[in-house]
């Protein structure tokens, strides 16, 4: 089984950045949305994408952003994929992946199989889905270490590229590789010591984790 690639969402400090790239994470993820204790400012963004520079490939996560936030944080932080963390429809994710001419990933809540059959609707919109747990009405979008049923998406074939998020941490990462097969995984809250804190030593085990579930 080939090693699910490994994303750490939320880095915000160039400790954080630095130990996702000791880890040989796949790709660092910058969050743009002020009501997550994650948020990095466009400058900030930029200072740390430069670090990350060849290193490791940068994500910026947006809950239903204008264009001239994504704009400026495209520019500022040369992002490589937009996560699309709202109710953004495949129309929206389309003209955005159009205008800014980068993959375009979107986060699909998730509780019932209903909800994973949604994916389909987004098939050339997007050149990835990331199925994450559906967080309670009200609060943040993602970030709060909740998980889903993974059987949900057990080996799922669909017509787009997909991820798993939603609650991975150390301790579980390896089983939901082998449960669902997901080529992807992306943790936040999973590798922190505190809201919004990155924790190197969570993250190498994280990273450890799941490269120990391909041997399986």
């Amino acid at each position: 089984m080939p090693t699910a690639a490994i994303k750490i969402c939320g880095i915000s400090t160039g400790d954080a950045l630095e130990a996702a790239i000791r880890a040989r994470a796949a790709h660092a993820g910058f969050v743009f949305f002020p009501k997550s204790p994650r948020n990095v400012t466009p400058g900030e963004a930029a200072a740390l994408a430069e670090r990350a520079q060849g290193r490791i490939g940068r994500v910026g996560l947006f809950v239903d952003a204008d264009d001239a936030a994504i704009s400026e944080a495209v520019a500022g932080a040369r992002l490589d994929a937009l996560q699309l963390h709202g109710s953004e429809s495949p129309e929206r994710a389309a003209q955005l992946r159009a205008r800014f001419g980068i993959a375009v990933w979107k986060a699909l809540s998730v509780a019932t199989a209903e909800d994973t059959a949604r994916a389909a609707s987004y098939a050339g919109a997007v050149d990835l889905v990331l199925f994450d747990a559906k967080t309670p009405k009200g609060t943040l979008p993602g970030g709060m270490g909740l998980s889903f049923d993974w059987n949900l998406v057990a080996n799922w074939k669909g017509p787009i590229a997909w991820g798993l998020a939603g609650g991975l941490t150390p301790d579980n990462v390896a089983e939901a590789i082998r449960l669902t097969r997901t080529p992807l995984v992306d943790t936040s809250s999973g590798v922190e010591s505190a809201p919004g804190v990155k924790d190197g030593g969570r993250i190498q085990a994280f990273a450890e984790a799941v490269r120990g579930a391909s041997d399986f």
